[in-house]
């Protein structure tokens, strides 16, 4: 059996949810699927020369992959002969200057002996800078559910999906990396509610580069923070105060299931077209599927 491993990193979950998709579609395909779950450590860190397929995973960060997904790359093996892979990256809108994101990550892993040969983009709800509506988060859902599984068997299949790069995008990339030792600086500055925190140490346990540390109920803070926003967002009693970039603090899970009524949104304006047409190539995916089945 022929098999695959996914390199990933999810701060706040939307990433591992697309992988999910695609180990899904993998394994109905008869491909044995790894999704290794990236954190600071690289613990028990597999070998991708032990798999057929290769993918890495990642939510954008100021148009770039995380810094542990630079570190992670930095720490794979080299390839014994040479490695196509593949990568799947979420964000929360669709703009083409998300393109660049995998520029650095790509070179160094080239110097190794790798070769990226497709990548995707999916859209998932922000967990900073706005709140998406819940009915448009369902939206997005649902396009990845229906987009996933074909671009995944294209994964399979071996075609080639290069995301088109934009005017200086090189350079772009490397003025927006500024966000890796910045991040640093301001997770120092994070600070917690003392009269709404529980002491649930769920921050803590799953920061995912042991940037917080709780002792006799005191917080520390370290320089070591990605700004995935995973203790922030997933703090049950919205008790994190994350210093420069507070005010675009997102708190609380989405309803990916949701099936109300449209909500009153503040942001209908942002990116209006590019979302229309994100939506509108899933719905085509969609609808072509049920053509097919129809048959």
């Amino acid at each position: 059996m022929n098999k695959a491993i996914i390199y990933v990193f999810s701060g706040t979950g939307n990433t591992m949810k697309i992988c999910g998709l695609y180990k899904d579609a993998f394994e109905k395909n008869g491909v044995e699927t790894t999704l290794y779950k990236v954190k600071a450590g690289f613990e028990d860190l597999p070998d991708p020369n032990g798999y057929e397929y290769v993918g890495f995973a990642y939510p954008i960060h100021a148009f770039n992959a995380p810094k542990i997904m630079l570190d992670l790359a930095r720490a794979l093996k080299r390839a014994e002969t040479s490695k196509r892979y593949f990568v799947v990256k979420s964000s929360g809108e669709p703009l083409k200057i998300n393109n660049i994101s995998s520029y650095k990550m790509r070179s160094i892993l080239k110097k190794k002996g790798y070769k990226q040969f497709a990548e995707y983009h999916y859209i998932m709800p922000y967990n900073m800078i706005f709140r998406h509506a819940d009915d448009v988060v369902a939206r997005m859902w649902r396009a990845a559910r229906t987009l996933a599984p074909l671009e995944a068997k294209a994964v399979l299949e071996g075609k080639e999906h290069m995301l088109k790069g934009v005017p200086f995008g090189h350079l772009a990339a490397c003025i927006m990396r500024i966000e890796h030792p910045a991040m640093r600086v301001n997770g120092r500055l994070f600070k917690v509610n003392k009269d709404k925190c529980t002491q649930c140490g769920a921050c803590a346990k799953n920061c995912p580069v042991g940037n917080i540390e709780m002792k006799n109920g005191k917080f520390r803070f370290k320089g070591d923070c990605l700004m995935c926003a995973r203790c922030s967002f997933n703090c049950p009693v919205d008790a994190f105060d994350i210093a420069l970039l507070n005010g675009w603090r997102v708190n609380g899970r989405y309803d990916l299931e949701y099936a109300g009524e449209p909500q009153p949104v503040k942001h209908g304006w942002y990116c209006k077209k590019a979302y229309a047409r994100y939506f509108a190539r899933a719905e085509a995916a969609e609808n072509k599927l049920i053509e097919i089945e129809a048959e």
